[in-house]
């Protein structure tokens, strides 16, 4: 079976920032290392979890580059850019800015405050930021997260999308966590839709209904699990045993909503991560439910 150019395993990173909510430039780097040593293939820079739609272009574009400097290290490690935003233009700008910085792909919500726009209205949308920002070569998922957004693709909407961009629109990062719609997928494209899922509990089930791999935020301190997950399963073995364990853990963070303050309390404090605050309107995990979710999570 031949796998799509951006299959495997990606952290949605958080986004370290310094005391003054100002972006920590210099820990970016760092912290990707962190995770390409624990088995991610790439990170997704300024999703949902890197609390994306807190920052503004200018801070998004110091980032970015400040993420380039992994390849350093881990010259193979493949970053994502988050770069929806309600604005087309300004989609379309941070879109072609990430190709141009040598991104490998970018992830795109649906333009998510117009929650009754059509099918039609957002094969336009996504017609645009592909004819005017992603290269021949370049690669752009459709982020699916309904739940947060208010809006997402349909399954006719991809077919149009596909047939359309056949290569550029490579696919979506589903964080819908619904099985039937995996499933759907996996029975209307099988591969020729890269599909990640946003759902660590069904990584397994979703490699099974034709996924390309993950992009999630407990992957921030899951990875090595989710990794021996894809190897597993590409290689034909039985991952059971690990799925079970990283359900279990996936189950726990859940607990602890939303997922920025609560990971990087526990990258601090058990992976010796610099302690990052989150932007408002996001606040910082409570002392108690800290304590609780350490005595609950194991780190490996």
């Amino acid at each position: 079976m031949t796998r799509h150019a951006l299959s495997g395993v990606y952290a949605a990173a958080v986004t370290p920032m310094k005391s003054d909510l100002s972006p920590d430039l210099e820990a970016v780097a760092p912290f990707l290392a962190f995770l390409a040593s624990r088995g991610c293939h790439g990170a997704l820079i300024f999703g949902t979890t890197g609390e994306g739609p807190s920052f503004s272009p200018a801070e998004r574009e110091s980032v970015w580059r400040a993420a380039l400097k992994v390849r350093e290290q881990y010259s193979d490690f493949k970053l994502l850019a988050g770069t929806g935003t309600p604005s087309l233009t300004e989609t379309i700008d941070l879109t072609k800015l990430a190709f141009d910085l040598g991104y490998d792909g970018v992830v795109t919500l649906p333009p998510y405050y117009f929650r009754k726009a059509t099918d039609d209205g957002l094969f336009n949308w996504f017609e645009q930021v592909i004819h005017k920002s992603v290269p021949k070569d370049g690669f752009l998922l459709g982020y699916h997260f309904p739940g947060v957004a208010g809006i997402g693709f349909s399954i006719e909407l991809l077919v149009r999308l596909k047939d359309r961009f056949p290569s550029q629109f490579a696919g979506i990062k589903d964080s819908s966590h619904d099985a039937d719609f995996a499933r759907a997928l996996g029975g209307k494209f099988g591969n020729d839709l890269a599909v990640f899922s946003g759902t660590d509990s069904d990584f397994t089930f979703a490699l099974e209904h034709h996924a390309a791999g993950c992009i999630t935020a407990p992957a921030n301190v899951l990875s090595p699990g989710l990794r021996e997950i894809y190897d597993g399963f590409v290689a034909g073995k039985d991952v059971s045993a690990v799925q079970k364990k990283v359900s279990e853990q996936r189950h726990i963070l859940e607990k602890y909503p939303p997922f920025p303050p609560t990971l990087k309390a526990l990258l601090a404090r058990q992976y010796k991560q610099p302690r990052w605050p989150v932007r408002p309107p996001l606040v910082e995990m409570a002392k108690t439910d800290e304590e609780k979710i350490c005595g609950e999570f194991s780190k490996e």
